[in-house]
């Protein structure tokens, strides 16, 4: 005998944002190291979009950055949602427009690592990424 637990979310129709990949949300993500390029790749999630009346904005809810615990070993990330990029200035960037948004739309959230200056330094980092996102205020420019 096997028993498991099963589950489903079903968006609010009028206003979701959801990974369309469901089960890495949830999990660290990994950003590989290129030992040929002697790099760092990026990362990319698809996320599906709808809202009914009116755009989406986001940002994020601080700077988003990866540490090892040393003092300035720190990799700063670029992070972009449907290719806008966002900042943790507390003004949203738009992301979707109100027609985009109404129709539903499936976008790449992108996170790419920025070169420290003086290159990568050895090490294990971790950091966190916080998305915030809203609904435009219907009429808001």
């Amino acid at each position: 005998e096997h028993t498991f637990e099963v589950s489903l979310t079903i968006p609010s129709r009028p206003f979701y944002i959801i990974p369309a990949e469901p089960d890495w949300i949830h999990r660290p993500q990994r950003l590989e190291w290129d030992y040929q390029r002697a790099t760092l790749s990026g990362l990319m999630r698809n996320f599906d979009v709808r809202h009914d009346s009116s755009a989406i904005e986001a940002r994020l809810a601080y700077d988003s950055y990866l540490e090892n615990g040393r003092p300035g070993e720190v990799i700063d990330l670029r992070v972009s949602f449907n290719d806008v990029e966002l900042s943790s200035h507390v003004t949203p960037r738009q992301v979707l427009s109100e027609e985009e948004a109404a129709g539903g739309k499936r976008v790449a959230l992108k996170i790419d690592p920025i070169e420290p200056e003086g290159g990568y330094r050895s090490g294990d980092y971790y950091g966190n990424v916080v998305l915030m996102f809203n609904a435009r205020a219907p009429g808001a420019q």
